[in-house]
């Protein structure tokens, strides 16, 4: 059943969450309500596809951010790193609250209870084991977490580890100037390519009237394959374009490459050219 989510219109819809690499490249199309947090559904692109083995820092908004997704991606290796929301709202947590500097005190919410994360570490690692074997997708696993009431010892154990991580991203975050570039630069690239996909929703303008889950994946897969062709059309000759500038001695330092996108539609007449006799 598709629900009205009012940030996206007065319709019913879904969301098409799409993983974009740092080469541009989309990967990992999941179909998904409109009304529910993208949060949980990170981990799917991530292990389920070939692609997103290879990556290495992910980069989300305020959308993807929850205690869980922190504790999860930190334990298969992932370096996870959202856009928070209202961030000098976001208070820390310690090990030890009373031997923080007092300057710190006002921020620290809470004592890690890492008694807890301990007793339960034996079924913490079988739970992230189930992730990475492929036997049961994340963001199954994750919103059962969410679901389960506080006194439920695993999810409140992987909330602990979470608020552990989140506690270190905050610190990072404020000092790591080049952490905080990159992320901006790599969700650019992702609403840059939103831009791409609404230029090439013509004709139905992006409506979807398939009404098995299975055409509506179809469907979204093709927007990603136009995208994916356009991608790759503008970097093979933008290659072409910088040798022949390199071979006629002109500049083409690698200084500027770096802010080249191949993203760019201005160049292509998406609905085609009509020519009579």
């Amino acid at each position: 059943m598709n629900l009205i989510n009012p940030k996206y219109g007065s319709e019913p819809g879904l969301k098409a969450y799409t993983h974009v690499s740092d080469q541009f490249g989309p990967f990992a199309t999941q179909n998904i309500p409109a009304t529910v947090s993208e949060a949980p559904y990170i981990l799917d692109g991530l292990l389920m596809n070939k692609a997103g083995t290879k990556i290495k820092e992910q980069y989300a908004d305020t959308g993807g951010f929850t205690d869980l997704v922190f504790a999860v991606t930190a334990l298969l290796s992932y370096r996870f790193i959202p856009r928070i929301r209202d961030l000098p709202s976001k208070r820390l947590y310690a090990f030890d609250p009373a031997g923080t500097p007092k300057e710190l005190r006002g921020m620290v919410a809470g004592k890690i209870k890492e008694r807890l994360i301990a007793e339960n570490w034996p079924d913490i690692l079988r739970a992230v084991a189930t992730m990475a074997a492929g036997i049961m997708p994340p963001s199954q696993l994750l919103k059962k977490f969410a679901s389960y009431p506080r006194q439920h010892e695993l999810a409140h154990a992987l909330r602990e580890i979470g608020r552990i991580e989140r506690t270190l991203f905050i610190i990072e975050w404020l000092l790591d100037a080049d952490m905080q570039r990159r992320a901006q630069i790599g969700l650019n690239k992702g609403e840059a390519h939103h831009a791409l996909k609404n230029a090439l929703r013509i004709g139905r303008q992006g409506e979807i009237r398939d009404r098995t889950a299975e055409a509506q994946h179809y469907r979204m897969a093709g927007l990603n394959l136009l995208a994916a062709i356009i991608i790759y059309w503008n970097t093979k000759y933008l290659g072409h374009a910088v040798t022949q500038r390199q071979r006629a001695g002109l500049d083409c330092s690698p200084d500027l490459l770096v802010h080249i996108s191949p993203l760019g539609w201005a160049h292509i007449l998406l609905t085609g050219e009509y020519r009579w006799r």
